[in-house]
């Protein structure tokens, strides 16, 4: 038996079926809920962006496996992303609470686990996201250097080369406006959060045609679709482990639609709503992602040279192709560094999206007593903006930012919690979804039937297997500078919240707390 959706009449007041559900799951309607089903999808596919993902980590894909890595794997990668996705879009049905998976685990592991479940859930979301904060703005830090470099003359022409000072003072710069663009209404979000879908995909649209068009040299489509490289100078000469690696770009790419889940008491109908924001991002994003990706590479024909850090661009592969696009066939590359803007305002719109999301999660987890302070950070303010949320995560983001200054082998091993933190911590629900809640649980308006336990436990699966893939090493021999420290990352995450699991918060923390006396 699914649970009703439908706008329930209360007197002459019509109440909206996600705040009734709200109210049933013992939650006040603190926020406002003003966003449409697009609003809701807008937030989550600015997240996922194509633009952001594919551009800042095509360098990987070119190295291991090349063309056929980058165009097969993104449909592997995005096939098990829509199964993990359908998992998380029916417990969101029924569940359409800002706390999203750490509320989902408490309430389908049962009373007995519940609040273990939502602690580990609810820290290895909230990490992971501020880790994708910080990875994306940071990108868009980098971008920045690479689009003054090529504009001052190039790597080869003199151009200047920013230090890491100035790319962190790039990267603090974007935060505070990210936090300013987050303390305004909901209303005003909303526009930016659709200002940014329609951004990525028409800016998609124009790079994928755009590109190709202009470069002089193209390749051929049997180099693009079965060219296979593993001239990657790091030691690694098995295909299907080259392969594997290539993936990663795909993987890393399409993260981030939980926040149609964490937009829920922002948006009507979202027992509905959101399920349709997590799926239509991920089906979208798969979609125009393979067009982007098609586009670029059909503008590749010289990998060693793309991935060599004696460029113009520095080694920026995707740089380097818009750059060498317009200079071979007009004399000078700013066709190409318009266009490299074009990406960069895809990834600041990512960057902000990221920090809604953060904060309505972080909102939600104080609103529960599970993060310190709680009662500060769950505040809201007259236009119903959870503000200190807000500004704690684009703090944190950028003292996680700070690593890079000391090493950047410890900065990437921090951000690699966005992939692997983040889709552990999908998996987590889902897991007590097909397990614990296999007969008790209720399906929403959306839901999967009888396919539910079945496409839940292929979801579980696949995140356990990319899990492994992303600790695996990625040059040999393994050095200190060479070691993937990725695991190292996960790992100290999980020891920390389960250390402060046990010596603490299990003696005070028993999951979600209703703010409704029923």
């Amino acid at each position: 038996m699914a649970l009703p959706s439908h706008t329930l009449e209360n007197g002459s007041v019509l109440v909206d079926s996600g705040q009734s559900r709200l109210a049933e799951l013992g939650y006040k309607q603190e926020l406002k809920r003003d966003l449409s089903m697009f609003s809701n999808f807008a937030f989550s596919f600015s997240i996922i962006s194509v633009l952001t993902g594919i551009t800042t980590v095509y360098k990987t894909g070119l190295n291991f496996g090349g063309t056929v890595s980058l165009v097969y794997g993104w449909f592997i990668a995005g096939g098990f992303t829509m199964i993990v996705g359908l998992s998380m879009a029916e417990i969101c049905s029924s569940y359409p609470t800002s706390g999203g998976l750490y509320y989902w685990s408490a309430k389908l592991a049962g009373p007995n686990w519940a609040p273990l479940a939502s602690w580990l859930t609810g820290w290895l979301n909230i990490v992971g996201q501020w880790a994708v904060t910080t990875s994306v703005d940071f990108s868009l830090a980098q971008l920045i250097q690479v689009i003054i470099l090529l504009s001052t003359g190039g790597k080869n022409g003199g151009g200047y080369e920013a230090s890491k000072y100035v790319v962190m003072a790039f990267h603090g710069a974007i935060l505070l406006m990210h936090a300013i663009i987050n303390s305004l209404p909901i209303s005003v979000l909303s526009f930016f959060g659709q200002l940014a879908a329609a951004w990525n995909l028409l800016g998609v649209l124009l790079l994928m045609i755009l590109i190709p068009s202009v470069a002089t040299e193209r390749a051929s489509a049997k180099f693009v679709f079965t060219h296979f490289n593993t001239d990657n100078g790091d030691g690694i000469n098995s295909k299907v482990y080259i392969f594997v690696l290539g993936l990663l770009m795909s993987q890393y790419t399409l993260t981030g639609y939980d926040a149609s889940a964490h937009m829920t008491e922002e948006t009507k109908s979202a027992d509905k709503n959101g399920p349709k924001g997590i799926i239509s991002s991920i089906g979208i994003s798969i979609i125009f992602g393979w067009g982007y990706l098609l586009g670029i590479t059909f503008a590749v024909t010289n990998i060693p040279f793309l991935l060599s850090e004696d460029n113009d661009a520095g080694g920026y592969a995707i740089a380097e192709i818009f750059y060498l696009a317009f200079k071979d066939r007009y004399g000078n590359g700013v066709g190409g560094i318009i266009c490299l803007g074009v990406v960069a305002i895809a990834i600041f719109f990512c960057g902000m999206s990221s920090v809604t999301s953060n904060s309505r999660m972080a909102y939600a987890f104080s609103r529960d007593g599970a993060m310190p302070l709680s009662r500060w950070w769950h505040k809201v303010n007259q236009q119903e903006v959870p503000i200190n949320a807000v500004w704690l995560s684009a703090f944190i983001s950028f003292c996680m930012a700070l690593t890079s200054l000391g090493s950047l082998v410890a900065f990437q091993a921090m951000v690699s919690i966005a992939t692997i933190g983040l889709y552990i911590a999908y998996a987590l629900p889902i897991f007590f979804r097909v397990t614990l809640a296999r007969k008790s649980f209720i399906p929403g308006p959306f839901n999967l039937g009888r396919y539910g336990v079945l496409v839940g436990w292929i979801a579980v699966i696949w995140v356990a297997t990319i899990s492994v893939l992303f600790s695996l090493p990625v040059a040999y021999p393994i050095t200190p500078q060479t070691l993937n420290y990725t695991p190292v990352a996960v790992c100290g995450l999980l020891v920390l919240t389960i250390a402060s699991w046990i010596v603490s918060a299990r003696h005070w923390f028993t999951g979600p707390i209703t703010n409704i006396d029923k």
